[in-house]
């Protein structure tokens, strides 16, 4: 069954990497599992720079005119070469979905979204426009997946409650892991990594792996500088990622700046074993949806120290896969680094791999997919 496929943020091959990037990819390799041919039907970016009226008006303009390309394109298939559903993913009044909505009335085909954020605030003033459009979209949706239980709360008021499937945010571990079920060897990997970069195999090490741009990650690396500053006990902070904010994410750091380790951007494939090889994967999280980065550390087994924003809590077992403290509360974010340092990690390491790979794996998400799929297009797929 063809399924088209359209993420208005970032289209999942667009070369810039990001975790909308990686979800939007993630979705499509599930949809794979699950039996379907998804197709990506357009790359039109609609994120809005400003709130300006006439940005908002283009971006509708630009949607609409692809819409009509695509409707009389599909309109010359035969029916069974047609998309049998159209799948948004993350649709929100700064990247509205100008395009699905028409198609899939016109075809006549289930609309569905993955990860809505509808924002009542936004229903006065300068996103009017936009925002009566996205929740439009969301309104015609057959069903909405929510990624996040933040949005979910936040949709119950315009979306009936049988329409909203939890799917909670997922990796394929087994690809991720490069097809070791046990992960990285992490004994190996530590040897490697303090060898390279010169750090001391025998003390704690500390990882955070995010993109150094302004906004929340900026925030984020600033907490973290802020946090590690109150750690008492003796760790190593190495930290991977790099961006245009990297001087001022650098300068944060100065007053610990023996402690921290710059790794910079690493490829994907080295990132499994530098999480292995790390005691604690350490990120505040500000304003962060969910954050893919600490789901895959605890993929390879690595327990997490985060703020509790949005729909963290949703990925972190607190007390059991990491310790989560209150946004932005460095004090707090600090005594749970050094509560973690205090316990033996080894049982822990392996309930946070066991705990992913339980709730957060690839094949739950298809079996997820799959289900919803099959009952709004009435159609049964083998996998």
């Amino acid at each position: 069954m063809k399924i088209a496929f359209y993420a208005p943020l970032k289209a999942p091959d667009h070369p810039d990497p990001s975790g909308d990037r990686t979800v939007g990819r993630l979705l499509l390799a599930a949809l794979r599992r699950g039996g379907f041919t998804p197709v990506i039907a357009s790359r039109l970016r609609s994120r809005l720079s400003g709130d300006s009226l006439a940005e908002q008006k283009k971006f509708a303009a630009k949607g609409k005119a692809t819409a009509a390309r695509l409707i009389a394109k599909y309109r010359k298939l035969p029916k069974a070469a047609r998309p049998r559903a159209w799948l948004t993913y993350h649709l929100y009044y700064k990247a509205v979905d100008w395009i699905g909505p028409e198609v899939a009335s016109a075809l006549d085909i289930p609309y569905l979204v993955a990860e809505a954020s509808h924002a009542p605030k936004r229903a006065k003033g300068p996103f009017l426009f936009s925002h009566d459009a996205a929740e439009a979209a969301m309104k015609q949706a057959a069903a909405i997946f929510c990624l996040n239980p933040v949005d979910k709360e936040c949709l119950h008021g315009i979306v009936a409650a049988k329409k909203l499937i939890d799917l909670p945010p997922f990796l394929d571990i087994d690809a991720f892991l490069a097809g070791n079920p046990r992960g990285p060897d992490r004994g190996l990997g530590r040897l490697k990594l303090s060898q390279q970069y010169r750090l001391d195999p025998d003390m704690p090490w500390l990882l955070a792996v995010g993109m150094m741009r302004k906004g929340d990650k900026l925030a984020s690396y600033h907490a973290l500088a802020e946090a590690l500053r109150h750690v008492t006990r003796a760790y190593q902070v190495l930290v991977v990622g790099d961006g245009p904010a990297r001087a001022e994410v650098e300068a944060a750091f100065t007053p610990i700046a023996k402690r921290v380790v710059w790794l910079r951007q690493k490829p994907a494939e080295h990132l499994p074993e530098i999480y292995a090889s790390a005691d604690l994967f350490v990120w505040p999280a500000i304003n962060e949806a969910f954050g893919m980065a600490l789901l895959e550390a605890q993929a390879c087994g690595t327990p997490v120290i985060a703020g509790a924003s949005g729909g963290v809590p949703g990925i972190v077992a607190d007390g059991e896969t990491g310790w989560l403290s209150a946004p932005g509360d460095t004090t707090a974010f600090a005594a749970d680094v050094d509560f973690a340092l205090e316990r033996e990690m080894a049982p822990i390491r392996l309930v946070t791999a066991a705990h992913a790979r339980k709730f957060h794996d690839i094949a739950a998400a298809a079996a997820t997919l799959k289900k919803t799929l099959e009952k709004v297009t009435g159609e049964k797929v083998t996998t």
